[in-house]
């Protein structure tokens, strides 16, 4: 029994590992341009500035959900508690709406790993 618990065990630090891999494949320079082509319209980019439809991206990896100051979130995204780690961010692009019902952002997600990969890789860059 103990040996099962270990193999399950493994097998979730290799899809930890794998996730992570998936995040780090992802290209920050391209990122920034699918950043620009799909959420520049709702969401700023740099430090300082105000939010625009969506909250202001700069510094989300690692900001607890709901929190950018002055923004107006939905109930369900107030209520989600989430921290915008890779993972999440993973989970959440591919499809907000299924991540957090309710959410007031109406993006589908991405339908291509690899632009995902990149714009998370770009997020990840916004210190």
């Amino acid at each position: 029994m103990a040996r099962i618990f270990a193999c399950i065990a493994a097998a979730g630090l290799m899809l930890s590992a794998g996730a992570a891999q998936a995040a780090q494949a992802g290209n920050a320079a391209e990122g920034k341009n699918v950043f620009m082509d799909n959420c520049a319209v709702c969401h700023s980019n740099e430090k300082g500035q105000p939010a625009k439809i969506g909250p202001n991206l700069f510094g989300v990896v690692g900001r607890k959900s709901a929190t950018f100051p002055g923004y107006m979130y939905s109930p369900a995204m107030m209520k989600a508690n989430l921290t915008w780690d890779v993972p999440t961010l993973e989970v959440y692009l591919m499809g907000p709406q299924k991540k957090v019902p309710g959410t007031k952002m109406g993006f589908p997600g991405f339908s291509d790993p690899k632009d995902e990969a990149d714009v998370i890789a770009y997020l990840v860059s916004l210190k």
